[in-house]
Order: structure tokens, then sequence, then C-alpha cells
């Protein structure tokens, strides 16, 4: 008796009462709520320089794309940070911060191939259309008109071919190399990377502020000459720079521009006010990430 006690006390059945068995193919289970998903989707951009022209340690070299995550709230906190902006970091920042592969580091970036990922994130955050203030050449009247993201062009380098049409050789370093036509120097530049360019945006922006002459030019050109004449040593290759007459400067820079990966927004121009109609590259400004 003591024993049928305990065992109902227990809330068990004792071995000689009837046990109502379920058939567990009738029972219907409920799933677990499903948690809120944290996956963020991602994108694939291409690179203008193809993975060319980054050192054979770089995460980049010889990758023709890079896989990068869409902006999230934590990306627009970057947009909004008004330390980051005041420094010119908001934007490095919010390439490192969408960049899949952690071990790039966003200011090694080639300027085109930054470039490319900005657009990129541009679009899939607020839309392929982006809106600004054109200035006509002309009659210097301001409008406002829309360039559509999905129609800016990849710029790759150009061939072989081209190349040598134009005497620019090239190095295992990724480099190149031009005979400059008046004082017939042999020059190697480089490349600049979005370091390069945080650099030159430091330097005018100080002079600005001291109301200092800009020198812009030379700036770059001291950044991207990395020998003349095998000559390496930085001061030297400084005073060389601010000697060069106008033709060798133009000629150097001319085989930048031909060489430099890049994404081109190019559009034609029809003032409203005075009819001026160009092809214009559409800049970009404030409103490409901060739209109004």
């Amino acid at each position: 008796m003591a024993r049928r006690n305990n065992q109902a006390r227990l809330g068990a059945a004792a071995p000689d009462e009837d046990l109502e068995i379920q058939d567990t193919d009738d029972l219907t289970v409920t799933p677990p709520a499903k948690p809120l998903s944290f996956v963020v989707p991602t994108d694939i951009v291409k690179l203008p320089s193809g993975g060319s022209f980054y050192p054979k340690k770089h995460p980049l070299h010889g990758k023709k794309t890079v896989e990068v995550k869409f902006m999230t709230a934590k990306e627009e906190d970057i947009l909004t940070s008004q330390s980051l902006l005041e420094n010119g970091l908001a934007l490095d920042r919010l390439v490192q911060s969408i960049v899949i592969d952690k071990d790039l580091n966003a200011k090694t970036l080639l300027i085109g191939d930054k470039n490319a990922i900005l657009i990129n994130a541009r679009k899939n955050g607020y839309g392929p259309d982006y809106t600004t203030t054109l200035t006509c050449p002309e009659c210097t009247e301001q409008q406002e008109a829309t360039y559509d993201l999905d129609s800016a062009v990849l710029v790759r380098a150009p061939s072989a071919t081209k190349l040598k049409a134009a005497k620019v050789g090239t190095t295992d370093e990724g480099q190149f190399t031009v005979t400059l036509p008046l004082s017939q120097v042999k020059i190697v530049f480089r490349l600049l990377t979005s370091k390069d360019e945080s650099v030159l945006m430091t330097v005018s922006e100080k002079r600005r502020k001291r109301k200092m002459a800009e020198r812009a030019v030379t700036d770059q050109l001291k950044l991207m000459v990395v020998s003349a004449n095998g000559e390496t040593d930085p001061d030297t290759l400084n005073q060389f720079v601010q000697s060069l007459t106008l033709k060798d400067s133009r000629s150097l820079r001319e085989a930048y521009e031909l060489v430099s990966p890049g994404v081109q927004m190019k559009e034609v121009f029809v003032c409203g006010a005075c009819a001026f109609e160009d092809e214009i590259d559409f800049p970009v400004t404030t409103d490409f990430f901060w739209p109004q």
C-alpha cells in the first residue's frame, strides 16, 4: 500500500495500471521559433585593375573581383560620424567595414579599385540614381543633374600593344617606366593608393587653411615617382620633380593617366541657361553618400 502511495505521489503509474500509449506518428511537433537572421547579403565587385599592379603578397594580387557586403546601420554610423568626416577618414572606414576579406587594408587599395567599391556600395545602399549639382563650364550657371550609376564604365589598364605604342614599359613590381621627352630621364612610377589620396587631401587642406599656394601637380608627382635614372633618394627625387620642365611634367602625367585603371562616369551635359553642350565627367561630391 505504501508502494502505491509513493508512486501516486511521484506521478508514476503502477505496473498493474493501464497506460495510454500515444502514436508518435500522429503527434504534431511545433518547431522552435526561428531566431532573427543576421546574415547580410554580399555582392561581387569587378576591379578595374584586374588584380594587376599589386605586390605579390597583397590580398588582391591577381584577383579580378572582391566580395563586399551591403551597407548596414553600422556603415551609416560611419558615414555620419562627424570626427571621421572632419578627418577625411569616413570613406576608407566604410570600405574597410564592407570588404569580406579582413586581411585587405583599405588604405592599400588602388584609387580606381576603391572607387569601384564605393560606387557599388552607393548603388546597393541608395539606388543607382545619383543626383548632384553641376556648374556649367561656359556660363557658371548651376543646375541639378542625375546620373545612372549602372551606366558607369570600368576602365581597364591598356594592353601591351597600347603601352608599347605610348612608349610606356612595365616592371615586375607592377610599376611603369617612361623616358621623359626633353630631359631624357628614365622614370619609374607607380599607381597611387587610397593612402596616397588621403595624404594629398590632407596636405591640400593644410595649405588652404594657411592660405598657401596649391601644389597639386608636384605633390602628386612626388608620390608617384619611384626613381629617376636609378636614383631613389626621396629628397633628391623631390628636388628633381620641382625642377621638371612643363613638357616633361605633362608627359609624365599623361603616361600616368594612360595606365590608370578606374571607373568612368561620363555623360553629355546640356546647360539649361546657355545651351552649352559637352560630354563631362560626372563629379563625385558630398551628395554621393549623403543624398538630401
